[in-house]
Parts: C-alpha cells; structure tokens; sequence
C-alpha cells in the first residue's frame, strides 16, 4: 500500500521549522548569543518571522527546541541504558563523561550555550538545566543510589566535580588558549590523557565508595 504523504503545509511548516534552528546554530556559532534576535534569525532562515510564532510560539520557544537539540546530558534517558547492569554503573558513568567531554569539545555551538548558561537568566537556559537534572535524577535513582546506599551522596558530589570539571576544560581549550597544567587540550595525547584520568577517577570512586569497603562508613559520619 502506498504511504500517504503529509499535506504540503505540514512539510512547508516542517521545513521552516529546521531552517530556523539551523539559523539559530549559525548565529551562536559566528556572533554568539546576542545575536539571536526575531528578526536576525528571520532574516538569517529566510522565513518570515511570524512563522517563529506559529512553529514554536515565539523565541523562548525557539531557543528551546534548539537548546534541547544539542546539549548532550538533555538527551541522554533511561532507555540509553543497557538491560543488565553488573558494575553499579561503573561503566555506564565513565562511557557518559568521556562523550559529553567529546561533545562539548566538538560542538562551538553547545559551547556558546554553556558559557551564556553562566552570563544571564534565560527561561529557555533554566529549561536546560533543569532537563539535565531530570535526566541525571533518573540514572542516580536507578542505578547508583540503590547500589552505593548510604554512599549515594559522595558519589553525587564526585559525579558533579567531574560534569563540572570537563565542562570547564573543554570550554577552556575552546576560548582562551588550549594548554592547562601543562597538557594541551587540543591534541591527541592531551585528550587522551584527560580521557585516562576519567576513566582512572571513575574506578577508584567506585572501589572505594562501593558499601562494605573498610573506611567507606567514616566519609558519612
């Protein structure tokens, strides 16, 4: 059976839609945030802007569904999981750290984002944040606070030194010259090295927070 086709004002209406989040990207990525203005990024898509209004309800709107379309911890959900978990999420916490490392330091777009994230209140950058909570909350609740119990807190606090450390240096390298503590960020075997201590930083909170571990009760008291 041949596949209906959708009416042309739902592809046109598709169509604007996607023009106008790739104008948002090239705007953040040659003038950063202060050049996403209604009309800029209208004139930039070549759509009228009172299609902004009628795709996403306006800029907020806008701003939004391009937010939630390339920030990597916003798209990371329960079903990104695997089905049997063994390790108390060892691996799975040391495999998201390395690809938002990656990500961040691969998408100028994502990285103007993050640093407006940090210069002004926006409705749509609260949204963010309180996605990548939500999605955060999720793989804590399933999977390491059942497994660490009483330790659950620590490994929060080692997990938001460590979210908050590769934000940092990957901007870093991305802004202001690209050498910290002597190790270039920008190249092969800096970012390997930075790579390495994940994984190494990752393996020692899990062996020496893990319950039952002598010493672990005393962190807590």
């Amino acid at each position: 059976m041949e596949r209906k086709k959708a009416p042309a004002s739902v592809r046109n209406k598709e169509r604007s839609k996607q023009k106008f989040l790739n104008a948002v990207g090239e705007i953040l990525k040659k003038e950063g945030y202060t050049g996403l203005k209604i009309n800029h990024i209208a004139a930039t898509a070549g759509v009228d802007k009172t299609m902004i209004y009628s795709c996403f309800g306006g800029l907020e709107g806008l701003l939004d569904a391009y937010i939630r379309s390339v920030d990597f911890w916003s798209n990371v959900g329960i079903d990104q999981v695997p089905q049997e978990i063994t390790d108390g999420g060892e691996a799975l916490a040391t495999s998201l750290l390395l690809a938002q490392s990656k990500a961040v330091f691969a998408e100028k777009e994502l990285q103007k984002i993050l640093l407006w994230r940090l210069s002004e209140p926006r409705k749509s950058l609260e949204k963010m944040t309180e996605q990548q909570e939500k999605a955060g909350e999720l793989l804590f609740q399933h999977i390491t606070d059942p497994y660490f119990g009483e330790n659950a807190g620590a490994l929060r606090a080692v997990m938001a030194i460590l979210v908050s450390g590769l934000y940092h240096l990957n901007l870093y390298a991305s802004v202001n010259g690209s050498v910290f503590c002597g190790i270039d960020l920008a190249s092969e075997s800096g970012r390997a090295a930075i790579d390495d201590a994940v994984s190494f930083l990752v393996s020692q909170t899990f062996k020496n927070l893990k319950p039952g571990v002598p010493g672990t009760e005393e962190q807590d008291s």
